[in-house]
């Protein structure tokens, strides 16, 4: 390459250094377009397109605090560079780091808010904060200046399927994907807007083919291999499905790193830290409030059907999955203490019960049903003694198989299939077998997926009345529920309650592999 010889030649030349570490990072050479760009940002500290593409390369080679701070190095030397603070947004958003991210959204509309870009990461800031209807708005207005704009017709896709509009959802995800091969991820999407048959042969071929492109990043490829398990799965090909399904966490594995050793190690935490001695000094150190319905459990449980039934009351709202005892249990971890002090857990108490009556002034109860505050679940009894946790159950085969056919965000660390899937599901029974016996009955409330949908209105009545409401049988029809979901489940969650998912793991029984474990 002509341009590593200049860089030999002129070391010290951060344009050269430059072009050197793009150039790299289009050939796919992440490690030495790092080298590169670091050795242009170190000759030329004020080089902000350098500290841009030094982020684009660190965040693909997974250093994603590095990738964030070249990303606002670069947006802090030349604010009017839109597309740093917009590589940062989505980041943040995919860490689950709400408010950051609408933030870095804003930031990046700010110097042309009536441009396409400023137009996307105005649509962007308005999907984190829950506006979806603003931000359809928003993105029909940049259709209008640029009909065939990828990343806004993908983005309009999405936010249509998760309003249940599926119809229109696929036809602007496809149009996204026809103008956009390397969106080829979003035949995902696609799928699992509606069941896939016979007349779908065109779309099938076309998904076919694009898991062969051979630029398709890992992320992409994964996704696509994921739609094709469906289309088999749809189809009653379960080999095929499976083998599709394992392709998919092969390149996931790739991206994603999970400890399993590390998630062990916080159970055993946990464990040991909160004792039945501990929960009971709950009343006198936590806030007395019964805003939060927190739904927990393993993803792929029924947290999403069960939010649903829950905000179709009218004395609740749904918060859908916030990062925010994520974020604050690690923290607490991470300074070391033994056992969370008053101080701690007033100021956690008062932070998350502000984020609920924001999302929903007017609610008596407000849902967050990210599943992996099972983790937390001492924590935040301690917290709020008065908050009701719903512990969603279900079959741990059927819950592994699903979790393995799903896409996921990152920000959702978890395994996804094989050995280290089981381990995961190990570590989660023991902990919510601790859960079960220091919490009190009262609050934290079990449902088992097999028993809600196979005779759902005594499980939906002894929901809403754990939760303090005034029995209202619109909880019956969750399916009628208008509220946004973006879960996974957005489709499922749009039919009546059905029975079909029940020991759906017999139908794979000859491909299950490791998961065979949880049969046992």
């Amino acid at each position: 390459m002509p341009l590593r010889e200049a860089a030999r030649w002129l070391p010290g030349n951060a344009g050269i250094l430059h072009d050197l570490g793009l150039a790299c990072l289009e050939c796919r050479q992440i490690g030495e377009a790092i080298t590169a760009l670091q050795s242009s940002v170190a000759a030329d500290p004020s080089f902000a397109d350098s500290y841009l593409r030094l982020g684009i390369a660190l965040e693909m080679a997974g250093a994603v605090d590095a990738a964030l701070a070249a990303y606002r190095r670069a947006s802090d030397l030349q604010p009017s560079l839109a597309d740093a603070s917009y590589r940062a947004g989505n980041l943040l958003d995919n860490l689950g780091r709400v408010p950051e991210a609408i933030e870095a959204f804003r930031r990046a509309a700010l110097p042309a808010p009536d441009t396409i870009l400023g137009l996307v990461s105005t649509a962007r800031a308005l999907l984190v904060e829950n506006k979806d209807l603003e931000a359809e708005q928003t993105l029909r207005q940049a259709l209008a200046r640029e009909p065939g704009n990828p990343v806004a017709l993908d983005l309009l896709g999405n936010a249509l399927a998760d309003a249940g509009r599926f119809s229109e959802a696929r036809a602007y995800l496809a149009r996204a994907i026809e103008r956009a091969p390397w969106l080829s991820g979003s035949y995902y999407d696609i799928v699992r807007c509606r069941r896939i048959g016979p007349e779908d042969g065109d779309l099938i071929s076309r998904i076919r083919a694009a898991v062969t492109l051979p630029d398709l990043e890992p992320a992409q490829r994964s996704r696509v291999h994921l739609a094709l398990g469906k289309v088999a799965d749809d189809f009653g090909d379960h080999a095929e499905a499976m083998r599709q399904f394992d392709a998919a966490e092969g390149l996931r594995n790739s991206l994603v790193r999970f400890d399993l050793a590390a998630f062990k190690a916080r159970v055993d935490r946990m464990v040991a830290r909160f004792s039945a001695e501990l929960i009971a000094q709950a009343d006198s150190v936590g806030r007395e409030d019964a805003t939060p319905i927190l739904i927990l459990g393993l993803p792929r449980s029924g947290t999403t059907l069960v939010e649903q039934i829950l905000s179709s009351h009218p004395d609740v709202d749904a918060g859908g999955e916030l990062s925010f005892w994520n974020e604050r249990g690690s923290d607490w971890e991470q300074a070391g203490a033994a056992a969370p002090n008053a101080e701690f857990l007033t100021r956690t108490a008062t932070d998350y019960l502000r984020l609920l009556h924001g999302i929903a002034p007017a609610a008596a109860r407000v849902t967050d049903k990210m599943p992996l505050n099972f983790q937390w679940a001492g924590l935040i009894h301690l917290a709020l003694p008065r908050a009701t946790l719903i512990h969603c159950r279900r079959s741990p085969i059927d819950t592994a198989l699903s979790i393995h056919q799903t896409h996921f965000n990152p920000r959702m660390s978890f395994p996804t299939g094989g050995d280290a899937l089981v381990g995961y599901v190990r570590a989660y029974q023991l902990l919510s077998a601790h859960w079960r016996s220091v919490l009190p009955a009262e609050r934290f409330i079990e449902v088992d997926y097999e028993a809600l949908v196979s005779d759902p209105e005594p499980v939906i009545r002894r929901m809403v009345t754990a939760c303090g409401l005034a029995w209202d049988p619109v909880c019956l029809r969750p399916d009628l529920n208008k509220h946004v979901v973006k879960t996974p489940s957005k489709w499922q969650a749009r039919q009546p309650i059905y029975r079909t998912a029940v020991q759906r793991w017999r139908t794979y029984e000859p491909w299950l592999g490791p998961l065979r474990a949880l049969l046992t």
